[in-house]
């Protein structure tokens, strides 16, 4: 991804990430579900859907975007997570399978960074299927109950998990 001459870091894309990072950072201020909370919710999940296509559209891709890009993605899961799991009756089963796709994530990064010699995110189509899928579940807490969308969700991302490793470890990244 790097270019003889590598986009300005201060571009539009970039800050649309990092406003991404301070949403999240944010949701450590309100109650859960309530509408400050999904107010920076939403915001955070809009920033992530078009970060990456305005950088494309106005030419500002970028490996140090890119990296930010994930960065604001892990600061963004790890403020959910802390936020809602306290308050969110998960059954046990599900947090063993959320264990085994992180073990199988660890293991991807690990590799890829063996493979590869950097550290590697894949992109892919059912990564983002996942992520979305993820992102909406705050918002259907209410009305869809939570061990059902569970188990969607992670039929997905044990797919997305396995597909990941398998393109890393035969160098087909996207």
């Amino acid at each position: 991804m790097k270019n003889k001459t590598e986009p300005s870091i201060i571009n539009l894309a970039n800050i649309i990430t990092i406003s991404r990072i301070l949403c999240s950072l944010g949701l450590l201020i309100y109650p859960p579900f309530s509408a400050a909370f999904y107010s920076l919710y939403i915001i955070a999940g809009i920033s992530d859907m078009i970060d990456g296509w305005i950088a494309r559209k106005t030419n500002t891709v970028s490996e140090f975007g890119a990296k930010l890009d994930t960065f604001a993605d892990l600061v963004f899961v790890i403020v959910c997570l802390f936020k809602l799991l306290p308050i969110l009756n998960i059954p046990t089963w599900i947090y063993y399978w959320i264990g085994i796709i992180a073990t199988i994530k660890i293991i991807n990064i690990i590799s890829g960074y063996i493979v590869q010699k950097q550290f590697v995110a894949i992109h892919s189509c059912i990564n983002k299927i996942c992520g979305l899928l993820l992102f909406i579940l705050p918002l259907t807490i209410s009305f869809i109950d939570l061990k059902y969308s569970s188990i969607i969700i992670c039929i997905i991302a044990t797919f997305a998990a396995i597909q990941e490793g398998h393109w890393i470890r035969t160098k087909k990244i996207i």
